[in-house]
């Protein structure tokens, strides 16, 4: 038996690999020309132009829903969806906390046309803030019976969602009672020999 045929060759990859340096060099300029050119198509418009960033003019409502009970199916409209829905981005965000990065971030801001840099203000706007604040805050223009009326006002405020909530607590105990008590026929409670079974308590 001869003992090379049990001898596996094998492949020889010792040598190195010969680099052809024009071949090299032409795809080097090839993938430089087609970076340009993806460069100048993507710059071909004019730079888009955003306002500076304003203060909102609305107070954003987080507690409109709160406490509420709500019945969430995944086949509802995101307006409808569990959390707080945004109509300028078309999404929902499913905190307050979150919401609020979101109304205030890069993203949404973008959407309103408004870039994240705020304008800057000249010397005259700063001293015309200035006055307008020290007006507010001036002593004179806020007397005791503003302060009364304020005070008042509030109060009437609170005692009327007391109110309120008394009157709903009432309706609740009557729907209840109302659930609770059975529909008897009056003649076989008289022959039975009572008027119901209604306790004395009140």
């Amino acid at each position: 038996m001869d003992q090379s045929s049990n001898h596996v060759v094998g492949v020889d990859n010792t040598s190195r690999k010969k680099f052809d340096r024009e071949e090299i060099l032409q795809r080097a300029r090839e993938r430089d020309e087609q970076e340009a050119d993806g460069r100048k198509s993507k710059s071909k418009g004019p730079p888009v132009q955003r306002k500076p960033l304003k203060p909102r003019d609305y107070q954003v409502d987080l507690e409109s829903r709160l406490g509420k009970t709500q019945v969430v199916t995944p086949i509802a409209p995101l307006s409808q969806q569990a959390g707080y829905y945004c109509p300028v981005c078309e999404c929902v965000v499913k905190d307050s906390a979150n919401y609020l990065d979101h109304i205030n971030g890069k993203k949404h801001q973008r959407a309103l046309g408004m870039s994240m840099r705020v304008e800057r203000s000249s010397l005259e706007q700063v001293q015309q803030r200035f006055e307008s604040l020290k007006k507010r805050k001036d002593p004179g223009s806020f007397t005791v019976q503003d302060f009364d009326e304020r005070m008042l006002k509030q109060q009437q405020e609170e005692e009327e969602r007391k109110r309120l909530r008394r009157e709903k607590k009432k309706e609740k105990k009557k729907e209840k009672v109302s659930e609770e008590e059975p529909e008897i026929d009056p003649d076989v409670a008289a022959m039975m020999g009572f008027g119901g079974f209604k306790t004395s308590k009140k």
